[in-house]
């Protein structure tokens, strides 16, 4: 490593100042502090979002959502939303191993947005809202693609809000060594409609599968699968892992899977 400065500010104010002042936000640090090691980023400042109390914990609002501090870990989440969002519950539970699990954050997760990661597809599906330092970011406009948000130059997620679907269920082809998702698939049923989310795919980062969705909308099995062609293969990950075409066809299984679950 080389040397650099640590701070650990105890309030977002405080944050979003050392921040703007030239540092880099650190939350679980599952993915910068590997790219620190192989010198991929050289930040002068480390400013950790860990001390900061109001950014952690996991509560209901008045509208029914579940809110999620920025800095509260996948453990946390996985344990405490088992009854209120099983689906949310039971993704957070098989992020990784249990060393990620307790120090990975959601924040933290979604800030990142690797192409791979689960969180962002239940945010997506889920239609959550992303809460900053400075506004509220619907979960469609959010994601921009691999590794870009819609987040500027110093802003900090503080909290997600969730609403809870009526039915909802995750299902994750699972790379055996990471414990990435290949592909994964995050199904929620709502009274509007049905929401489709996947992840690990598309070379562009998480993405609704909006011709799932339809066909779902319509009728919540299965079944109404059958006549839906996969997504195109085009732009689809390519990796030693597998091909574009065993990703885009491992999508229809991993939705069909997740709708059988819910």
């Amino acid at each position: 490593m080389y040397n650099f400065d640590f701070t650990r500010p105890s309030t977002i104010k405080d944050a979003v100042a050392a921040i703007g002042a030239g540092g880099q936000a650190l939350s679980g640090g599952q993915t910068l502090i590997p790219t620190m090691k192989a010198r991929l980023a050289m930040p002068e400042t480390l400013v950790s979002l860990t001390g900061i109390q109001e950014m952690k914990g996991i509560c209901t609002n008045d509208a029914g959502q579940i809110c999620i501090g920025a800095a509260t870990t996948h453990a946390e989440v996985a344990r405490e939303v088992a009854k209120s969002y099983p689906a949310l519950s039971d993704l957070a539970g098989h992020i990784g191993d249990p060393a990620v699990r307790n120090r990975g954050t959601i924040g933290g997760s979604l800030a990142n947005n690797d192409p791979s990661a689960c969180y962002p597809s239940a945010v997506l599906g889920s239609g959550a809202v992303v809460k900053t330092n400075s506004r509220e970011i619907a979960a469609d406009d959010f994601f921009q693609g691999m590794f870009t948000t819609a987040l500027e130059e110093g802003e900090i997620i503080t909290e997600v809000k969730f609403p809870v679907p009526q039915k909802a269920n995750y299902q994750k082809f699972v790379q055996p060594a990471s414990r990435f998702a290949l592909v994964g698939v995050f199904v929620a049923k709502f009274a509007d409609g049905v929401r489709v989310a996947v992840t690990g795919a598309s070379g562009e980062g998480v993405f609704r599968w909006t011709e799932a969705e339809a066909a779902l909308s319509k009728d919540f099995t299965a079944a109404a699968l059958d006549g839906v062609a996969a997504p195109s293969a085009d732009g689809m990950i390519s990796d030693l892992h597998g091909t574009g075409a065993y990703r885009a066809h491992l999508v229809k299984v991993m939705t069909a899977r997740a709708v059988a679950a819910a």
